[in-house]
């Protein structure tokens, strides 16, 4: 009986955490896009300009923009969702371990984290006026290794955590 009185907190505070992770989702999207002037206009922009391009030495052909460098507002939008996305998930954390969250929960925002930090960081690296075709496929290149990373750690949080059997 206890038990399943836990689950069902457990379920509650996830679902706690789900509203105030949606709210804080729309009031940060609504935020950039106050403070970015002419955003929306940059992103119609930004998708209007896709097309089949050639990768750089290769005799592949993706989706992409054809002049990535003339989107750098998207990107600086795209790198404040980032960081502060990631700051969120460290709210989130502590309020995991307060909570006493599963591991399995934890694990996943320690992987929010690395994700939204590391996206952060790619963004404002490779993203920018100066970015040229070579830089974009490079981005998305290092965003598919970012994904790897975060698995990663997830998979060690979980390995590392014991886990309660059912009885």
């Amino acid at each position: 009986m206890n038990e399943s009185f836990e689950e069902v907190s457990h379920l509650r505070r996830d679902g706690l955490f789900s509203a105030i992770s949606a709210g804080f989702f729309f009031v940060l999207v609504g935020a950039i896009f106050a403070i970015t002037p002419n955003l929306f206009r940059s992103i119609i922009d930004f998708f209007r300009d896709f097309n089949l391009v050639r990768v750089p030495n290769l005799e592949i052909y993706l989706v992409a923009p054809v002049s990535p460098r003339a989107h750098s507002v998207v990107y600086l939008a795209a790198e404040q969702f980032s960081f502060v996305w990631g700051l969120f998930q460290i709210v989130i954390l502590v309020l995991r371990f307060a909570a006493r969250s599963p591991s399995r929960k934890i694990a996943e925002t320690l992987s929010n984290i690395a994700f939204w930090w590391g996206a952060g960081f790619l963004i404002s690296a490779f993203l920018n006026e100066t970015t040229t075709r070579v830089m974009w496929f490079a981005f998305w290149a290092a965003i598919i290794m970012l994904l790897g990373l975060s698995l990663l750690v997830r998979a060690v949080i979980l390995a590392a955590t014991p886990t309660r059997r059912a009885t």
